[in-house]
């Protein structure tokens, strides 16, 4: 299964421009035989000018007709990293998963809100995990600061997900977390971590890049750097029931003994 990851500069709070970044990459990435592309987080506007609200897609409209009419055309499913959606006076943070006849497969409001970064005084948190199939493939989405609980991927995991995608406006200086959490939640969780940051500048926020596939193993398959790039690479499910054969951290589960201890 082949994979291009999308790691640009998003123009803050200009969608045309970033749409028109996003065809002429993903139309690159179904060119060269990649079969699913995934967008990084708020690709639409960046995270996230000051009058993201104003600028905010409305019902996510905009974005779903570019991905589908997008996904159609060049016949490739698309993770679409996550837009900033405006629905009933609050805004949320969404991903769209569309497959490769353009239909909406599942969608996803960011559920845990960056508060170091205020994000949760603009945006309301999403109240749903999000797995669902592409073809036979059971997949799951989180977004950027969610990657930080690892209850959340668990749970993604024992939903049956065999690839986690992680659209991100990941920042510096906190490179190296990004690189070991990714790491870390696909060698915990058995699966394929398909982490894809963007790069350049928002206000104060400079973006780290280095978008990466990782294997259950903890390899990291492909990787960018801090520049714009399509990072392509190729996973074999079938590692995934090698290393479950070899160490089944699901088999050797002792769910029963995690909960907390009341005071004593």
């Amino acid at each position: 299964m082949k994979i291009s990851l999308i790691q640009f500069p998003i123009v803050p709070g200009d969608r045309q421009a970033n749409f028109n970044q996003v065809r002429s990459q993903v139309r690159t990435a179904a060119a060269a035989g990649s079969g699913l592309a995934v967008l990084p987080e708020l690709w639409d506007l960046s995270f996230y000018p000051p009058d993201v609200y104003d600028r905010a897609d409305e019902d996510g409209c905009q974005a779903q007709e570019f991905l589908q009419d997008l996904a159609s055309s060049c016949h490739i499913q698309l993770v679409g990293g996550s837009i900033a959606r405006r629905h009933d006076g609050r805004l949320y943070n969404t991903t769209y998963i569309v497959d490769e006849e353009g239909n909406r497969v599942s969608s996803y409001d960011k559920c845990h809100l960056f508060t170091p970064g205020g994000e949760e005084k603009a945006f309301t948190p999403g109240d749903h995990l999000n797995t669902f199939f592409l073809g036979d493939i059971p997949m799951a989405s989180i977004t950027c600061y969610d990657l930080r609980f690892g209850e959340w991927v668990r749970m993604a995991a024992l939903a049956g997900a065999k690839i986690l995608f992680v659209p991100a406006a990941w920042p510096h200086p906190r490179l190296a977390h990004w690189q070991i959490l990714n790491r870390a939640r696909a060698i915990e969780n058995q699966l394929f971590v398909v982490a894809v940051n963007s790069c350049g500048i928002c206000g104060d926020y400079r973006f780290c890049g280095h978008s990466m596939i990782v294997d259950p193993w903890g390899e990291v398959l492909a990787e960018g750097g801090e520049e714009e790039v399509v990072v392509t690479g190729d996973i074999d499910l079938s590692v995934i029931d090698d290393i479950r054969s070899r160490i089944n951290v699901f088999c050797d589960r002792r769910p029963e003994l995690y909960h907390l201890e009341g005071k004593r």
